[in-house]
């Protein structure tokens, strides 16, 4: 009973120094990964390292949902940044950011992969080979199984 009593004592106090400076390094954070959608570039604008940010991560579910959307915004961001400057590129007439913008959204223009294959002059199956392909087709229920020519083998009523 003394150590529920002492949890109760923790969670009722107020935050320390610690949690209030965790709790703003927390928010920098997100903010800054907003802007900056790269993990080690905004750890090491707030001043944390990325073991820390992955502690918290892992023990803190409202921070990792916080900072997941945070990454996601920040691509987006990102993305929409790259997008406008490619067409700023074609725009000014640069080769490569036409051929880029073409290959990516013109099927006429994508990247093909051709395979071609020279296969060697088959040869003949020998007779017991040729058996072998007969029988397995015939299990493989593929043919109708061939009638043995040997009398002995047929039903005589």
């Amino acid at each position: 009973m003394a150590k529920n009593a002492h949890k109760d004592k923790q969670e009722e106090r107020p935050p320390g120094a610690v949690e209030v400076r965790q709790s703003k390094q927390k928010e920098m954070f997100i903010e800054q990964l907003k802007k900056t959608p790269i993990v080690q570039v905004v750890c090491e604008k707030i001043g944390i390292t990325r073991t820390t940010y992955y502690r918290w991560h892992k023990a803190d579910r409202e921070f990792a949902e916080a900072a997941d959307m945070a990454l996601a915004d920040g691509s987006g961001l990102v993305n929409d940044l790259a997008e406008s400057q490619l067409m700023t590129a074609i725009r000014d007439g640069n080769l490569t950011a036409i051929i880029f913008w073409l290959k990516n959204h013109h099927r006429a223009y994508a990247n093909r992969v051709e395979l071609s294959l020279q296969q060697p002059v088959s040869e003949q199956l020998t007779p017991d080979q040729e058996a072998v392909v007969k029988k397995a087709l015939a299990l493989a229920s593929l043919t109708e199984p061939e009638q043995e020519s040997n009398p002995s083998s047929q039903n005589h009523e």
